[in-house]
């Protein structure tokens, strides 16, 4: 029987007690603004609720990826419980990030520690994703399926999943997917040209 469950605790976002079994890496679905006191709710595609990074998670994320939040979508986090969080002068544990996808190699983050008082915070790289490796040829890819109609709609999803702001890349996948359509033209319908969406935005939820 599997416990893991029945010590969830009663809440709306992901908290550190949740990765009490372990270190767990997740795909970032969405970002959206909060309230106030936690101003960012990031959704995250393998867990039920959101994830609120506290600031100096937030000041990590910003350092590795930059502060545009829409490009964070389709990369992936390790978050683990680090028990050593203070709060209110005790240690109570919290949330913290062990690896970023997208990262070319280890980053040193300065973060506050104290009053007054700053430590480095260690980021690794998070190499691969479940297909293939985060860093995709994407000339070489499209040449390889070039012709194949189907090979381009997969493609083309990879794409919006991996790069879902990279609108330049999902037209070109799509025009190659069109040209593929048109040279076997043999369709029931006669209309080759609908294999694959007429504008593609890969931006759109």
């Amino acid at each position: 029987m599997d416990l893991s469950d029945t010590i969830a605790p009663t809440s709306d976002q992901l908290d550190a007690v949740d990765l009490l079994a372990g270190p767990r890496t997740f795909t970032i679905e969405r970002v959206s603004p909060g309230n106030a006191e936690q101003p960012v709710n990031i959704k995250l595609a393998e867990f039920p609720r959101v994830w609120r990074p506290g600031k100096s998670m937030r000041r990590v994320l910003v350092a590795c990826w930059g502060p545009d939040a829409t490009g964070y979508v389709g990369r992936r986090v390790t978050l683990y419980c680090d028990p050593t969080v203070r709060f209110g002068g005790q240690e109570i544990g919290g949330t913290r990030i062990s690896h970023l996808s997208h990262l070319e190699k280890r980053k040193q983050v300065p973060l506050l520690v104290s009053r007054g008082k700053s430590a480095m915070f260690v980021v690794e790289p998070l190499g691969e994703t479940p297909d293939m490796p985060e860093q995709v040829d994407w000339d070489a890819r499209i040449a390889e399926a070039a012709g194949d109609v189907d090979a381009l709609k997969a493609l083309y999803k990879l794409a919006g999943r991996l790069e879902p702001n990279n609108r330049a890349l999902g037209e070109r996948i799509a025009k190659a997917g069109k040209d593929a359509a048109a040279a076997t033209s043999a369709s029931a319908d006669g209309e080759p040209n609908d294999y694959l969406p007429n504008d593609p935005d890969l931006t759109a939820p």
